[in-house]
């Protein structure tokens, strides 16, 4: 297997098990500082920025479930359960992320954002 399609992959699960642990120090390593998270509900750019929103919601979720991933190249997909608190429950969720000089520069979401609106 090409090293640049394992290590992409390898990237994207370890910060959503970062996520998971709820550990935004680990996250901000695997950040690059330009990173653009591209999601139905808000668009961030900016390490710090996307760290700062993690914060704020990261005490919602109970558990983040990586249920697949597969890469190409620079880029690897997720689809994974994140389960919040109720009355939201569990968002089914797909990333795309891009990989650049080894960091996140690139993380687009996939998610019904129905839920949230209420």
């Amino acid at each position: 297997m090409n090293a640049s399609i394992e290590f992409a992959a390898e990237t994207a699960v370890a910060y959503y098990q970062a996520m998971d642990r709820k550990d935004l120090a680990e996250m901000g390593r695997l950040l690059h500082p330009d990173i653009q998270l591209i999601s139905p509900l808000d668009s961030l750019t900016g390490s710090q920025a996307v760290l700062d929103a993690a914060q704020r919601f990261l005490p919602a979720v109970k558990n983040i479930e990586i249920r697949a991933h597969f890469s190409s190249g620079e880029q690897a997909m997720l689809a994974y359960d994140m389960v919040f608190n109720e009355p939201l429950g569990v968002c089914r969720t797909a990333a795309l992320i891009t990989i650049k000089d080894g960091l996140i520069v690139r993380n687009e979401l996939l998610f019904d954002a129905r839920p949230f609106e209420r």
